[in-house]
């Protein structure tokens, strides 16, 4: 879907460089990259979790997903370091727009009284993260083939120096925010 990105040259970047004046096209905030991660504290028991994480975060995706290690051993958790605890997917370039577009406009209207995502989740340098309950709102995922209901966070990461210039970014390129 090379469309988001022909948007954004044609569409979004324009706007932005009028909206915020900028000097050169250089400046104007670009997608760098998504993260997609999910944790399962079941899997430090069970090494199968961890593969049905990978399956369903790679139909998700259509890229293969890592396992994520601990790094430190934690008595209380029973969780020892180099154990497998979740999987992570980090997406860039023609995959992250196509994933881009089909979480915007697919699976988030399928979430249940869906009112738009949260314009406050930014992290003061431009990044937005946001969870997901369940992962059944991606039309990949078949409710049938599932064995647990898993949640997600998600995570875009933008060249944006400020949060108001990445909330602009994301708003052009159709991320429903709430009012």
């Amino acid at each position: 879907m090379a469309r988001l990105k022909d948007y954004y040259k044609s569409e979004v970047a324009p706007a932005l460089m009028k909206k915020f004046e900028y000097k050169s096209v250089m400046q104007i905030p670009k997608l760098d990259k998504i993260v997609i991660n999910v944790g399962e504290s079941e899997a430090r028991d069970n090494a199968k979790v961890i593969d049905a994480i990978i399956t369903d975060l790679s139909a998700i995706t259509g890229q293969k997903a890592i396992a994520c290690k601990a790094r430190k051993s934690v008595a209380n958790f029973k969780l020892r370091e180099g154990m497998n605890i979740g999987a992570k997917v980090t997406l860039r370039g023609d995959r992250m727009y196509e994933f881009l577009d089909r979480f915007f406009n697919i699976a988030l209207p399928r979430v249940r009284d869906f009112r738009g995502i949260n314009p406050n989740s930014f992290d003061g340098r431009g990044n937005y993260s946001m969870g997901i309950k369940e992962q059944l709102i991606f039309p990949e995922i078949e409710y049938d083939k599932i064995d647990k209901v898993r949640g997600m966070d998600i995570c875009f990461v933008t060249t944006a120096n400020t949060d108001e210039e990445a909330r602009e970014l994301l708003k052009l390129m159709g991320a429903p925010f709430a009012k």
